[in-house]
């Protein structure tokens, strides 16, 4: 999370910065070189009916103190009351029009079998309307660091440009369709940077992974393909895949020991001979010009690829007899496992999945859920989630941490501001108006709070608590400094004065981003989109609760005072101790 935002927040930061900086110096500078010297008595006629209205309003509402702030309460505990019910994921999907599909076959397909059921794969996707190219990449470079064997492949599906962000949807639905039409193969679609992001967060290209972790790898197997199962009768599971699933076909050959001593035999010189015979040996090197070749020597390839001619293979004994090898071993078909998955140096099968119809918090919930109903594990035998869903947790815990050290540092200096907690109550009271409206806004737009939705609202606190702060400082002066008595007048005239800069203020910001939040479906808005609705949605609910509830919360419960009066409150109360 600190990386994808963090670029966001020290350009806040600094423009923060650099505006406080511009505001005490040039503004009063240009303010006096450029303003006429006579400041007009009189606001302009909008102004002046839209603050009468105002006031008017305010009068009203201040006849009624107890049916506004119980709306305002019951509202605000509606917002929060709200919030577990949210969906989650760490990222939303990201739109790149572009998409990456990992398949699958039984393990043991050969290279040849596997470009033969990717071509038609490829002529299949290439009939979809959105597609415009298909490519494959069968099994795996020769010096890769991937232990991909002959039987898996990676599909590059690249799309139509100018296509929607609902229309790339569509084309993931009907490439998983395609996919899901061919049987014997498995198939995970994604695009490229959710596949990077993904594969940071549990190590694979996959949304969830669930690790079975023991030490007997028949048990694994089995319990992986009961997790499997119960994975897929999970709302919104998809691309259900075990990574390293058993099955793959394999020759063995079993020497017997009686055998061996009649003809003078030594098992590990037969077991050189055979690995010499199918996998070839370096017997020489030849030499042409200044390059070295190494000459190997190996059974011929009509030989090598008919399973049925291994036990006729012919072995000198050391008495100089000839001896076919089915003379000596067993030699049968068996499966066993192309791969042998290890984690922190303990033996796991890994079975990944990806959510689609659903958000991921709910879909791993409710997997966490049923896994622990239908799937027992013996001792010694454990799961361990891992994937995005982890990933959001732990970056939640991180934000929130955070985030209380952040809010310790703001409510000490305003409280060396507003030099009592009542008037400090009133400032902060600006932070569930805004959480209303931001959790109205993610209503709207589907109830899924992504990572960049926590950051709207992290942010919107931040910008909300300005306006609050603008009002309860004039508050202040009217009294402090001009000396008018407080009451309902003072309360009503105070916030008269501040509509104009609330309103300008939350406008300008709204406008500022509303850009983002109308295209948050778009391609490359998919991060700031909801953090745009969020800190807009908090905006609108802030500024009219600001307008509207504090000034009778002030009228209230404020304490505004001139500085003599509350000296002289603190003498008298001083004396009045002493002299008990």
């Amino acid at each position: 999370a600190g990386r994808l935002f963090a670029p966001l927040g020290f350009a806040y930061s600094m423009a923060v910065l650099a505006s406080l900086v511009v505001a005490l110096t040039v503004t009063p500078a240009l303010a006096m070189a450029l303003l006429p010297g006579r400041v007009p008595t009189r606001d302009p006629p909008t102004i002046r009916w839209t603050r009468a209205g105002y006031q008017r309003l305010l009068r009203r509402l201040a006849q009624r103190p107890r049916t506004l702030m119980t709306a305002a309460a019951m509202l605000t505990i509606a917002g929060c009351a709200a919030l577990p019910f949210f969906g989650g994921g760490f990222m939303p999907e990201l739109k790149e029009g572009h998409f990456v599909v990992h398949m699958s076959a039984v393990p043991g397909t050969s290279i040849d079998e596997s470009l033969r059921i990717g071509g038609r794969i490829v002529e299949a996707l290439r009939a979809l309307p959105e597609v415009r190219s298909v490519a494959q990449r069968a099994g795996r470079a020769e010096e890769s660091e991937d232990s991909w064997g002959p039987h898996y492949s990676e599909f590059e599906v690249d799309l139509k440009p100018d296509l929607s962000g609902d229309d790339a949807e569509k084309a993931q639905a009907d490439i998983r369709r395609t996919f899901a039409g061919f049987v014997g193969v498995n198939a995970a679609v994604m695009t490229f940077l959710t596949e990077r992001i993904e594969e940071t967060f549990s190590g694979y290209t996959a949304a969830v992974a669930v690790n079975v972790f023991g030490n007997d790898l028949d048990l694994l197997d089995r319990k992986a393909q009961e997790i499997a199962r119960t994975l897929e009768e999970t709302s919104g599971a998809t691309d259900v895949q075990v990574q390293s699933p058993p099955g793959l076909p394999q020759l063995t050959i079993h020497l017997r020991k009686p055998d061996l001593e009649r003809w003078g035999f030594d098992a590990v010189e037969v077991l050189e001979l055979i690995r010499a015979a199918y996998q070839g040996d370096i017997v020489g090197q030849t030499y042409q010009g200044d390059q070295v070749f190494n000459v190997i020597t190996i059974l011929d390839a009509a030989s090598r690829d008919n399973i049925t001619k291994v036990g006729d293979l012919p072995l000198r004994s050391p008495g100089g007899a000839y001896v076919l090898l089915k003379q000596i071993a067993d030699i049968y078909q068996t499966s066993g496992r192309y791969q042998v998955l290890h984690q922190g140096a303990r033996r796991v099968q890994t079975v990944t999945a990806n959510v689609a119809g659903t958000d991921l918090i709910s879909f791993v919930k409710a997997a966490k859920a049923l896994i622990r109903a239908k799937v027992d594990l013996p001792a010694g035998t454990y799961i361990q989630f891992a994937g995005a869903a982890e990933a959001e947790s732990q970056s939640q815990r991180d934000l929130m941490v955070n985030s209380l050290i952040a809010a310790v540092g703001i409510i000490l200096l305003l409280s060396i501001i507003t030099r009592n907690w009542r008037n400090l109550l009133l400032v902060l009271a600006n932070l569930p108006f805004a959480l209303v409206g931001g959790v109205l806004a993610v209503f709207a737009t589907g109830g899924l709070l992504t990572l960049g939705g926590m950051v709207g609202f992290v942010t919107l606190f931040g910008i909300s608590l300005r306006n609050s702060i603008l009002m309860i400082a004039h508050y202040e002066h009217l009294v402090e400094v001009e000396g008018r008595p407080w009451g309902l007048e003072t309360a009503i005239a105070g916030a008269a004065d501040r509509l104009t800069p609330i309103l300008m203020t939350s406008i300008v910001t709204g406008l500022g981003i509303l850009p983002l939040a109308i295209g948050m479906n778009d391609p490359g808005r998919e991060i700031q989109g909801p953090m745009a609705v969020v800190i807009l949605g908090g905006l609108l609910t802030s500024m009219a609760l600001n307008l509207l509830v504090l000034p009778t919360l002030a009228l209230r419960y404020g304490r505004f005072k001139r500085a003599r009066e509350e000296f002289a409150c603190t003498v008298a109360s001083g004396d009045s101790r002493a002299a008990e």
